[in-house]
């Protein structure tokens, strides 16, 4: 299913779907996942990155920036630095965004993910085929008895 998403949202459900896009689209950015391999920094960055893709999503549907504060229960201050890009998490979401307005809204994971799925893959294939050959010489061995 491929869905529509506005990068000037009008109502709630496009401005869930464009936050969404956004905090997906941004934790798949190399420095982000890097970020994230500290486990002592994770869930600052994730909480960050939610509240900057939030803050933006509403920012693009003209809701002013009290009512996002609100709303996210942050400060105003924190949200203007969010959708200014002061903050490493803002600046990072609105590169995001800069790119789906370039690019259209597209998801990928990274090529490096793909590439350690596929090795994984290939080592349980080769995995299972030695204990397939493992199980058939115990037979056959188990028969010899």
């Amino acid at each position: 299913m491929n869905e529509e998403i506005s990068l000037t949202p009008v109502g709630r459900s496009q401005i869930h779907k464009l936050e969404y896009a956004l905090l997906v689209g941004t934790l798949f950015r190399p420095e982000v996942m890097e970020a994230l391999k500290n486990p002592a920094e994770r869930l600052t960055w994730l909480d960050a990155l939610a509240v900057a893709a939030a803050a933006v999503a509403r920012s693009k549907a003209k809701i002013p920036v009290s009512q996002i504060a609100e709303e996210l229960g942050r400060t105003e201050a924190t949200i203007r630095n969010h959708i200014s890009g002061k903050s490493k998490a803002g600046e990072l979401v609105l590169k995001t965004y800069e790119s789906f307005l370039r690019e259209g809204v597209k998801i990928e994971i990274p090529t490096e993910a793909e590439e350690k799925v596929e090795k994984a893959k290939k080592a349980l294939v080769e995995a299972a085929e030695k204990l397939v050959e493992v199980a058939e010489n115990l037979k056959q061995k188990a028969s010899q008895i």
